[in-house]
């Protein structure tokens, strides 16, 4: 019997439905093994999903889930599963002042012409009506000291204080640092450390043009995973949705795991753990003593949340022909016209996000749709004319993890002290912040340690995109994401 026949009589479940749960199984039901899905609700995509609005009587997302071009294990895992086309795609953002001036950022492009990277996005910025002088030159000097690879990685300071040191003014603070933080690491720029912000400017704006694109999804996103159930079934696995795991034995002789569930027990030789982080917390105490087992604790205990809100409102009329811009100066962050973003929605459908806020968060319902609708008319006067049909707004309150200075050390990797049994989701060691890259980075670094384990190596995790332009000059012959694998797959 050869080797690949062995592995496809091996099974491997997977508890967690969300992207890294996902990601994990498509990839194992690719390389042959029996996947059992097991998820505790009644759909699958977790923190990034979608479902029918009993009081709306609509189907909306739990949040607008943006991706870019430098996401390649979120591609990777989109392709997979034959949805990449249901991603629309743009290089352009239109940042709105209050009183309706607009600002458009993007690359240069004039017929055949294209500015080098990190050049590519400058004449935008530098036209920009939202930024001063001052504020151009400030965010110039702060994107020249985050443009090397590496610079920051190992620096234990907050971003508040790099950026006060580094001189920005507070325009630059207020309409490029905190919108940006916000919208790409949910946090407030004195939470994160430089590190992460580092390499969020270099993907998103100097890198190149393609790092830099922005993706938002064209259908609702638990439409996007329609395929994963048929994938893993017809490779002979299954999922089990509304399917709660409470404990979980090891069998030395048999080299295998029974988990309990409610409503009966899954055997398997490996175990994917695809959980957010507290509800991995709580499954810790139900598996068998491991050494190893308290300082996996101790790291999860180290993590915290942070929330975001969505507001939703279905108006009479359109109220803009904008598809997505950026709000400053107010708490709403986002606008995304879902009426047109989203093949056949119909109707003037719009989703507002607010990032990074637990004040916002604080609000009722009904007083945070109100500072809502009168933040959006300060930009669109349209509003003022328009009738509300229909609104609600939806919290998430376990959005994403803080990545604060120091919380490397809190991010376990693949491997986990139990045999056979391996961790994945954002908040795993995956060198990228709270993000769906993260979640299917993780999950293919936990199918890559199965194959390990079974003794036959797969590479499955995507490479990154390399530095274009002169940016790959100043990023010199520095191997990027190799050295996260191989500390995941010892």
């Amino acid at each position: 019997m050869s080797r690949s026949q062995q592995n496809s009589q091996q099974t491997v479940t997977v508890i967690g439905g969300g992207v890294a749960g996902m990601s994990a199984a498509c990839a194992l039901a690719e390389a042959g093994l029996r996947v059992q899905l097991v998820e505790q609700r009644g759909y699958l995509g977790g923190r990034a999903s979608s479902y029918l609005h009993p009081g709306m009587n609509e189907v909306i997302d739990n949040c607008q889930h943006a991706l870019f071009g430098c996401c390649t294990n979120l591609l990777g895992f989109y392709r997979r599963i034959g949805v990449a086309e249901q991603i629309h795609w743009t290089s352009q953002m239109t940042m709105i002042e209050p009183g309706g001036r607009r600002s458009r950022l993007g690359p240069f492009e004039l017929g055949p012409l294209r500015l080098p990277a990190p050049l590519h996005s400058a004449p935008s910025f530098l036209r920009a009506k939202a930024f001063t002088l001052a504020d151009k030159l400030a965010l110039g000097r702060a994107m020249r000291a985050m443009m090397r690879p590496g610079a920051l990685d190992n620096s234990p300071e907050p971003l508040g204080n790099w950026l006060r040191r580094h001189k920005q003014t507070e325009g630059a603070l207020n309409r490029f640092w905190r919108l940006v933080i916000a919208s790409a690491l949910n946090a407030e720029i004195d939470s994160i450390a430089v590190s992460y912000a580092a390499k969020v400017i270099r993907e998103l704006f100097l890198n190149s043009a393609e790092a830099g694109s922005m993706g938002m999804n064209t259908v609702p996103l638990s439409q996007l995973y329609a395929r994963v159930p048929s994938l893993i079934e017809e490779r002979g696995g299954r999922v089990l949705l509304r399917t709660h795991v409470e404990g979980a034995a090891w069998d030395e002789s048999a080299a295998r795991w029974t988990l309990q569930t409610r409503t009966g027990e899954l055997t398997s030789e490996f175990v994917i753990v695809a959980l957010p982080f507290e509800a991995t917390a709580k499954l810790l105490p139900h598996l068998p003593a491991a050494e190893g087992a308290e300082r996996l604790a101790r790291q999860i205990e180290r993590h915290e949340h942070w929330p975001i809100c969505s507001v939703h409102l279905w108006f009479d009329r359109e109220i803009t022909e904008l598809e997505h811009a950026v709000l400053l100066d107010r708490e709403i962050h986002w606008i995304y016209n879902q009426s047109k973003l989203q093949t056949g929605r119909g109707g003037h459908y719009i989703e507002l996000v607010v990032s990074a806020t637990r004040a916002f968060a604080a609000l009722s319902s009904k007083a945070a749709i109100q500072l809502a609708l009168g933040e959006l008319a300060e930009f669109f006067p349209r509003v003022k004319e328009a009738k509300l049909e229909k609104a609600t707004l939806v919290k998430e309150m376990y959005a994403t993890f803080g990545v604060p200075p120091g919380i490397d050390e809190a991010r376990p990797t693949a491997a986990s002290p139990w045999p056979q049994l391996f961790l994945a989701g954002d908040w795993t060691a995956t060198s990228w912040p709270s993000t769906m890259e993260s979640s299917a980075r993780s999950g293919h670094l936990a199918a890559e340690a199965v194959c390990q384990s079974l003794g036959e190596p797969r590479t499955i995790l995507e490479p990154d995109l390399k530095p274009r332009g002169l940016m790959r000059l100043i990023a010199g012959n520095r191997e990027q994401g190799t050295g996260n694998r191989n500390s995941v797959a010892s």
